[in-house]
């Protein structure tokens, strides 16, 4: 646990009684502050005391003696409109933060200075690739003999981690939930990996989400940014970062498209990642045969992750290793099985146009398992990317919708994943992929992505007799 710095025997308000918000309390407790818990769900509020956590309603504290209201990332605290108890929060003065800032103010001690290497910190921001990105970093490291942490919007929570080791490097994915409201943000190496239209309501459209996730560099001033340059965004954060075009403390990263420039630049493209050092190229891995990180997105993730390797120091053979290594995360193209020249891939995490855009074009020859809860528009944006579809095969409350949207797509309405399942199993010839790339959200039919994720897979080892 990291014990919050900067409290000690003041009463801090805690909203929000989840992962991050019960580790937050016991972090508050353990650096000697006082907490008031309290969530606005009588079911979060039942789970906290059953752990011994004393409850303080919030709408009836004295907010004069407060030092500090800490939220937990999903609750409004500006967009569409702030939640009420962070409303009166607010109008009294009270400084409102998050278990981001607290463990960016605590994380380094008396203790870490005196390590002989002292520890790091990478953060991960972006719209996609997070997740995977930072499970790539730490896996190298861990790969390469390094002492690493995962934590943030992935794993563990930031303030549950253990304390650093001497020379360990802590990893963080963090969401613009986290990046908009934390009071400090300094990592010693920050990414961005890229930008597409997302929780635009939270934020108040495209501008606010992009400045969200621009308080980690602007704020922080992490001593090397690795920047995707794929979007005009990521270009605009990397020209304000740099210097100088040969300034090497920003590594511009890209997938499809060759860097030129003085500075540092690592990308993909044609299958191969190549590092640039003041135009000169310096080492070339090959990708194309990565079974855990198929396609152009997950290429792009591969630069960032060597890019940041790079920067802590690791030779390009052992980062080529750990590649090789990697088997990608649950539900994000997931290889679930291999046979008779068939693949199955488990990518539930495609809950938008945007994220299964990325799978189709990942593969040759696709049966693509999609539908759910559609969102604004259905799959009208993917006609471009549909050329790789033998066939879709289309569950959930939108099949019908997402039907009229396929053109001369060959397609199948199935309802329910078993179903889909059974029947890309029983037309799928070698070289196919049977890919679960749903372009919607779950809800319709399971309550969250990782359940429909899980109802593929135990179809797949069904239909192949191994259950």
């Amino acid at each position: 646990m990291i014990a919050v710095q900067g409290h000690e025997g003041q009463q801090v308000a805690v909203l929000g009684l989840g992962r991050s918000g019960l580790a937050t309390c016991a972090a508050l407790s353990a650096g000697g502050a006082i907490p008031l818990a309290w969530d606005e769900s009588p079911e979060a509020r039942a789970k906290a005391e059953a752990t011994g956590l004393a409850l303080t309603d919030l709408a009836r504290v004295d907010w004069s003696r407060v030092a500090a209201l800490i939220t937990s990332p999903g609750i409004p605290h500006l967009y569409p409109a702030p939640n009420r108890i962070i409303a009166t929060a607010l109008a009294a003065g009270v400084p409102v933060d998050n278990d981001i800032g607290l463990f960016f103010r605590s994380f380094s001690t008396s203790a870490t200075m005196e390590f002989d290497q002292p520890p790091k910190l990478v953060a991960v921001t972006g719209s996609n690739g997070k997740s995977t990105t930072t499970a790539l970093i730490h896996h190298i490291l861990i790969e390469a003999g390094r002492p690493a942490q995962m934590a943030g919007n992935i794993g563990t929570g930031v303030l549950a981690i253990d304390p650093p080791a001497d020379g360990e490097v802590v990893v963080l994915e963090l969401s613009s939930y986290q990046t908009d409201l934390a009071r400090a943000l300094t990592p010693d190496i920050a990414v961005f990996t890229n930008l597409s239209p997302d929780h635009l309501d939270r934020h108040g459209g495209m501008g606010g989400y992009f400045a969200a996730k621009r308080r980690l560099f602007a704020e922080g001033g992490p001593d090397r940014a690795v920047i995707g340059v794929d979007e005009i965004e990521g270009q605009y954060l990397a020209g304000q970062l740099a210097q100088a075009p040969e300034d090497t403390r920003v590594i511009r990263i890209s997938s499809g498209q060759k860097l030129a420039g003085p500075g540092w630049n690592v990308f993909a493209r044609k299958g191969y990642l190549a590092e640039y050092r003041r135009g000169k190229q310096v080492a070339s891995i090959d990708l194309r045969s990565l079974k855990g990180l198929p396609g152009a997105h997950n290429h792009q993730n591969a630069c960032a992750a060597y890019a940041v390797a790079r920067s802590l120091g690791l030779a390009p053979r052992l980062i080529e290793d750990a590649l090789a290594s990697f088997t990608g995360l649950p539900h994000r193209s997931q290889l679930v099985a291999e046979v008779g020249g068939v693949r199955y891939v488990n990518d539930s995490k495609a809950t938008n146009t945007e994220s299964a855009a990325q799978a189709l074009q990942a593969f040759e020859r696709i049966r693509w398992i999609a539908g759910g809860l559609g969102k604004e528009g259905g799959i009208a944006s993917l006609a471009p990317h549909l050329a790789h579809v033998a066939k879709a095969y289309l569950i959930g409350h939108s099949a019908r919708d997402f039907a009229l949207q396929l053109g001369e797509t060959p397609h199948e309405i199935c309802e329910t994943m078993e179903r889909a399942v059974a029947a890309a199993m029983r037309e799928a010839a070698p070289g196919d992929v049977v890919l679960l790339a749903p372009a919607a959200a779950s809800f319709d039919q399971y309550p969250d992505f990782e359940q429909r994720g899980e109802a593929f897979m135990a179809a797949v080892r069904k239909g192949l007799g191994d259950e």
